[in-house]
């Protein structure tokens, strides 16, 4: 898993030498436990959720080990990343008695990046995203990408511009987008997509992009199933509506809220959100 490889990794590089991780018990090993799987620890993870973690110093089978326990592999992977960070700066790693879970449920980057490659806003060069090879070229940048924000608590990632094309809800881009949710997946970060509001219309022809017309709630609905049929665990849709020259529900003299429930109607039975 990625809880092991992160631990593996991070242990060798600091000390040369592989960590003990717990099946046989050893002297100062590293003790991982999901309450799925070891109901009865010696920690209490009632109140972590999915994402928390304890970290304990205790006694097992009458030898000193770190447990590190969640109630899911997330969790663990949260806690291994806490503890490489008390590892990597010297701290004491003998007398542990931590507990954390995140009190924002929603913990995302919002990428201002183009289909073509350019950064709106960028500060470092052109897109992380290689739309033209993906999806079947997956950089390895993606991975430490992935690492790396699951390091800090990431949980979410938008991938594209919230000035949004049209193009990035068609078949095409929805596989490039799974293969990056494919990738970011195993370290608890569930992929976004920035929409723009006359998507219908660019694609399919709608005649109109009023949130209180049948038709276009039908085509939202579509699209967002045809979306969750390739990322299950999408997380929705972002969109910027009636904000510097986009279209959005007030052309249709709509509410925003209108726009919104329109939209959250599309992908509320997946458990997705719209921001």
């Amino acid at each position: 898993t990625a809880v092991r490889a992160e631990l593996q990794r991070g242990v060798t590089g600091m000390t040369g030498k592989a960590p003990a991780l717990s099946d046989t018990v050893q002297q100062g090993a590293l003790w991982l436990a999901s309450s799925a799987s070891t109901p009865a620890l010696p920690v209490k993870t009632e109140g972590l959720g999915n994402e928390g973690y304890a970290i304990r110093s205790v006694m097992k089978d009458g030898k000193a080990v770190t447990l590190i326990a969640a109630n899911s592999d997330i969790g663990l992977l949260h806690g291994a990343f806490h503890w490489l960070r008390l590892a990597q700066s010297g701290e004491r790693l003998d007398r542990l008695d931590i507990s954390s879970a995140p009190k924002i449920g929603l913990r995302l980057l919002n990428h201002w990046d183009n289909l073509d490659g350019t950064v709106e806003r960028g500060y470092a060069g052109s897109s992380i995203w290689d739309w033209w090879r993906l999806p079947d070229w997956k950089g390895p940048r993606y991975t430490d990408y992935a690492r790396a924000n699951a390091s800090i608590g990431i949980n979410g990632t938008v991938l594209n511009n919230v000035n949004a094309k049209s193009d990035s809800l068609t078949a095409p881009y929805i596989a490039k987008a799974a293969a990056l949710a494919d990738i970011f997946r195993p370290y608890g970060i569930k992929v976004y997509l920035s929409v723009k509001w006359t998507a219908p219309m660019e694609l399919d022809g709608l005649k109109t992009a009023d949130p209180l017309d049948p038709q276009v709630a039908a085509w939202w609905k579509a699209k967002a199933d045809a979306i969750y049929q390739e990322i299950p665990d999408f997380g929705g849709f972002l969109v910027k509506a009636n904000s510097e020259g986009q279209p959005g529900p007030q052309d249709y003299k709509r509410t925003h809220a209108a726009g919104a429930n329109m939209l959250a109607a599309a992908v509320k039975p997946h458990g997705g959100i719209v921001m």
